[in-house]
């Protein structure tokens, strides 16, 4: 039975529009998937511990020398990574937030950063290489080519590299300009913004559509 494990991030609650675009995707998904089975985590309203001294070197220290707080944090990256091993298709809502990825997401990233886990130690070989990764990004800015802040959406670059030792590899559907319709600095804007997010719902329906499936 397929399995989709559907991740928001987004502290925005309706007015985000990542969350808009990873439940459309999750709508699509269960169209196309009958009998298909859902794991939802949202990080915005129910975000993962952060790393620190306590908790850190669960990952790094043999299972009989962790303490009490290693093995709980040791714990809950198991079951994260559980997760992922459990599902097909992973959907992730990435927000931009002052140009980065939400804390909440980089906390996940860090907690799937696994020896044994989520990566081979001896090869360094991924270990959840074997599923779709999807990533449903949203800025409310614009930063592609030829735009004034060209480069400095640090969170779609960044994830990448932060999860390339597990095997998972993103694919990006992105929607930016969205504070256009709100700022009125960026009125001009909201055209573009408009013709932004249709693109990225366009391409949202196209994912599991027959004929985008191979025969």
């Amino acid at each position: 039975m397929s399995h989709l494990l559907h991740i928001d991030s987004s502290i925005r609650g309706e007015q985000s529009i990542s969350r808009r675009l990873t439940a459309r995707a999750a709508t699509a998904w269960h169209a196309s998937h009958p009998g298909g089975t859902v794991t939802h985590r949202d990080l915005g309203s129910n975000p993962l511990p952060h790393l620190d001294t306590a908790t850190g070197l669960a990952r790094l220290v043999p299972p009989e020398e962790r303490t009490p707080a290693q093995e709980a944090s040791w714990e809950l990256t198991h079951e994260l990574i559980a997760e992922i091993r459990q599902a097909d298709t992973v959907l992730l809502g990435l927000p931009l937030y002052n140009y980065g990825a939400p804390s909440s997401i980089k906390s996940w990233v860090d907690h799937l950063i696994a020896p044994g886990l989520s990566f081979d130690p001896a090869t360094g070989t991924g270990l959840l290489s074997d599923r779709e990764f999807l990533v449903l990004a949203s800025r409310g800015g614009g930063y592609t080519g030829g735009a004034p802040r060209e480069g400095w959406d640090h969170a779609e670059a960044w994830l990448p590299h932060g999860v390339a030792i597990t095997g998972l590899e993103p694919r990006f559907i992105t929607a930016e300009l969205t504070l256009a319709e709100s700022t009125p600095a960026m009125a001009e804007l909201i055209p573009m913004a408009a013709r932004s997010l249709a693109e990225a719902e366009e391409a949202i329906d196209r994912l599991w559509a027959p004929s985008s499936v191979p025969a």
